[in-house]
């Protein structure tokens, strides 16, 4: 019996061992980072009883089955939208100023050309943000797409759901896609009377698909969209919650940016929208596409959807090169700082050309881990004369990128591995003098109620304190 014991315990680690060993190999195969190759490879190798697990959900950064279920749409439907889009793309096709010519092409080539005619409105904290989304939502007369992370059935989360009830019994139709994960405190009867009023409600259903699928835990839809009859659509860093209205006593005032937007662009906001909601339910809306020009404003927008899903890292090129064209000013506000390599090496470089750079961070955090990660990057910045700063007066949540006097981008994306990996994202990046200026205040308003890092604070930490930032540091990759 003791014999029979011993042989089963040797076969199981044998097994264990074996199984460590097969996905080391894989890792090192499919990984996009050799970094996170090498840690993944030693740690399934060496720990494989506890590493082989937390790799099947944590270890993958490429989305299965996105592009594939979209390869199901009906032929014509598919030739349909990509003329559509192509049309829109030749008639509204915009030229962009000398600085940023070296965006043109790596836009044209992702397939989210920069269009002209648009008017875009900066939305500041939550009672402009969500004012002008519930207008939007009154405004309707044949659909609405939304699209959040987080859904909270609190105060104005009933407004909203309130709102989109009354439009879908006065016959408007309603679409709404939220994210399982983001939204796990969401209780059913929230959802059931969307549902019994005729508004299409769905999640994201990232695990959606074959067996392997069952893993894709660690990837979130971070997007924040509304989109009315084809003509206006609201993107940006607020969820739907109270805490965004800064209702939440232990939070207090919170800080973020929204962004409207119409004419052409918008089209690209709503492609986004549909090939989600293609993958969460297998079925595809009729939708305006015929858009025109704003009459009042000429802004250039690009709308930038990203996502594990992306053949090529769409949203670190994108960003990357955009920091790279900087001469005079590169201001970047996000709550979470964990920027991978290639986002370091283009921080440190404008710095190192001269270019006035700063970080905007929260100086409160809602995730402790996530900012003793960023600890760990504040010698690499302050170094080489990355000015940081942490925001004062409440949580900072906004995420907004500014470069020079020319161009702007308020979105979903963090300066983080995971909105620039894990996480399906959207920005809009804005040309338009007025706008840029707008952004520039507000900056300059943010930056006024916060404190500059100084490195001697971190130097002088205890070394338990240390030590649990560079711990952090090792899990920067999914955090």
């Amino acid at each position: 019996m003791w014999f029979d014991n011993h042989i089963f315990n040797l076969s199981l680690l044998f097994f264990i061992e074996v199984l460590g060993i097969i996905n080391a190999i894989h890792a090192i195969m499919n990984a996009r980072s050799s970094h996170g190759a090498i840690a993944w490879a030693i740690s399934l190798v060496t720990l494989p009883y506890v590493t082989v697990p937390l790799y099947w959900i944590l270890g993958g950064d490429t989305f299965r089955g996105y592009v594939e279920v979209y390869r199901t749409v009906d032929l014509q439907y598919q030739r349909f939208i990509q003329e559509t889009l192509h049309g829109v793309a030749t008639k509204y096709g915009a030229v962009l100023p000398t600085l940023l010519k070296p965006l043109q092409a790596p836009a044209n080539a992702f397939g989210i050309p920069f269009l002209g005619g648009n008017a875009v409105t900066l939305l500041i904290d939550g009672q402009q943000a969500f004012c002008a989304i519930l207008a939007a939502i009154d405004s309707a007369r044949s659909y609405i797409l939304m699209q959040y992370y987080i859904v909270h059935d609190d105060e104005i989360g009933n407004t909203i759901k309130q709102s989109l009830i009354e439009k879908a019994q006065q016959g408007v139709r309603v679409y709404f896609i939220y994210d399982e994960i983001g939204s796990h405190t969401l209780p059913d009867e929230y959802l059931e009377q969307l549902d019994e009023a005729g508004v299409q409600v769905t999640a994201f259903y990232s695990t959606k698909g074959d067996i392997r699928n069952r893993f894709q835990v660690n990837f979130r839809n971070h997007r924040k969209i509304v989109v009315v009859d084809g003509r206006t659509a609201l993107i940006g860093g607020l969820n739907v919650g109270d805490e965004y209205l800064g209702k939440c006593a232990k939070i207090g005032h919170w800080r973020d940016t929204h962004l409207q937007i119409q004419g052409p662009a918008v089209t690209h906001v709503q492609w986004s929208f549909l090939k989600d909601w293609y993958w969460a339910i297998d079925d595809l809306p009729d939708l305006f596409w015929e858009v025109e020009k704003d009459a009042d404003q000429d802004a250039t927008v690009l709308i930038l959807p990203t996502g594990p899903a992306d053949s090529l890292p769409i949203c670190t090129l994108f960003f990357a090169n955009a920091c790279h064209l900087a001469k005079q000013r590169l201001w970047i506000a996000s709550p979470y700082f964990v920027p991978d390599e290639v986002m370091v090496a283009a921080l440190q470089m404008a710095a190192l050309r001269g270019v006035d750079v700063r970080i905007l961070m929260p100086d409160k955090a809602d995730h402790r881990l996530v900012q003793l990660a960023s600890f760990s990057y504040y010698d690499e910045m302050l170094s080489v004369g990355v000015q940081l700063y942490r925001y004062q007066a409440g949580f900072m949540h906004q995420k907004v990128i500014l470069i020079d006097d020319v161009m702007a981008g308020v979105g979903t994306v963090n300066l983080d591995n995971r909105s620039f990996k894990l996480n399906f994202e959207i920005t809009a990046f804005v040309i338009d003098p007025v706008f840029v200026t707008a952004v520039t205040e507000m900056l300059q308003s943010d930056f006024a109620v916060a404190r500059q890092v100084n490195l001697s604070e971190l130097k002088d930490q205890r070394v338990w304190c240390q030590l649990r930032i560079n711990l952090a540091r090792l899990m920067s990759p999914i955090l």
